[in-house]
């Protein structure tokens, strides 16, 4: 078996990240076996790198290889596309055509956002990848293939499958090996150097000097989120290579190409939302208040135990409380009270110690309030955290924390 590094070289992969080897070296094992493999992660990581990978490392290297994007086929078409169709099948069927599970078979067939496949083509998917069976369209003849299917996906497909946009048996046979690619932004060390070489590429092909950033801009594009990951970083690159005069590009120059899409894209640029801060000072408010009904609670309390006079606790329940109580309801609980002297001098410490804990309860309470708020939030905007950061007026790593902190 050849060794990772000698694998990354032939196939073009550049990056020492640790997931990333974890994901090569996972595609290079199962390469000699017939296991369907499906790759997940976000656009732009380079998901089709891997079926490439499977493909020459196993025992059909020397047969077809055909990769489809699943995607940009119409949803009219695509039977025909992967199943091929009989002539006269429908308007425009003017030959017999072979699909592409016939073309490729005994090779590999590579099918990219295999989440957008509609739910009529799924079901012909699956009688596939169970028996190895399919039928053209307009046809009634069952035909054998013998195809070894890698699929990718950038969705989600458990929630595709909560949704009903996609079989769970589909999924669960397409997922017999699940290989994930890391975004970009989880890969710090290898963004210079997929910058660099993307850099020195298109210094090559457009014959001019390669573009290097300084100190400030390297920093400045270790921070950026990359939502179109290394797709995105290679456009750039390009973008300053074919554009600037001055081959040495500081963080100013850099910024003109980082499109602020959102607040997340710098984490520590937050903006101010002023309808959720008089939201958040009106709350507070009523917490202090709070705060402050229970300390004269506890005075309160503490005097009662102590033997204090009855009017102490009337100034705290105000006139219009007292009134309604009858005379000898007052009387018998200010008796009640001055009972509550002959208790041991243990039984009122331990009483005492009871009050002191409002105080715990309080800041359990404020703690249950910010879970709240977040839980709340985060429903808003659908668990995307960086708009639900946005709205609370936190960074998304602050936010990040917090849901780690209470488990959400």
């Amino acid at each position: 078996m050849e060794s990772l590094q000698v694998i990354k070289q032939r196939f073009g992969i550049i990056g020492n990240d640790l997931q990333l080897n974890r994901s090569i070296d996972k595609a290079t094992r199962v390469a000699p076996t017939d296991i369907s493999v499906l790759v997940a992660g976000e656009s732009g990581v380079g998901k089709e790198s891997i079926p490439k990978i499977i493909h020459q490392l196993s025992q059909r290297k020397h047969n077809n290889y055909i990769a489809v994007n699943c995607g940009a086929i119409p949803e009219g078409t695509i039977d025909s596309e992967l199943f091929g169709h009989e002539k006269g099948a429908f308007t425009g069927a003017m030959n017999t055509r072979k699909g592409y599970f016939e073309v490729a078979n005994g090779g590999t067939i590579f099918l990219d956002e295999v989440g957008e496949l509609p739910l009529t083509t799924q079901v012909r998917l699956l009688r596939v990848l169970e028996n190895g069976e399919f039928i053209k369209v307009g046809s009634s003849e069952v035909q054998k293939t013998n195809v070894r299917i890698v699929a990718a996906s950038n969705v989600k497909m458990m929630e595709a499958i909560k949704k009903g946009k996609f079989r769970e048996d589909l999924y669960y046979r397409l997922s017999t090996i699940e290989i994930e690619l890391p975004p970009l932004r989880n890969r710090n060390e290898d963004i210079h150097l997929l910058f660099r070489k993307f850099a020195s590429d298109f210094a090559q092909k457009y014959k001019m000097p390669t573009v290097r950033l300084t100190e400030d801009a390297i920093d400045l594009l270790l921070r950026y989120h990359f939502p179109g990951n290394i797709r995105q970083l290679r456009n750039i690159a390009e973008q300053i290579s074919v554009i600037e005069e001055n081959r040495s590009i500081d963080a100013n120059k850099l910024k003109m190409y980082l499109p602020q899409l959102s607040s997340s894209s710098l984490p520590m640029i937050i903006e101010n939302n002023s309808s959720f801060e008089e939201e958040k000072s009106g709350l507070l408010k009523m917490i202090y208040d709070l705060k402050a009904e229970l300390n004269d609670l506890k005075k309160v309390t503490l005097n009662l135990m102590n033997g204090s006079k009855a009017s102490e606790t009337e100034a705290f329940l105000g006139a219009s409380q007292t009134k309604t109580l009858a005379p000898s309801s007052q009387n018998t609980n200010l008796i009640s009270y001055q009972n509550k002297k002959n208790i041991t001098e243990d039984a009122s410490t331990e009483e005492y110690y009871n009050i002191e804990t409002v105080e715990e309860d309080e800041n359990l309470s404020l703690q249950d309030k910010e879970i709240e708020m977040i839980k709340k939030s985060l429903e808003r905007n659908s668990n995307k955290r960086k708009l639900a950061a946005k709205e609370l007026g936190i960074s998304e790593r602050t936010l990040y924390r917090k849901i780690k902190q209470y488990n959400l």
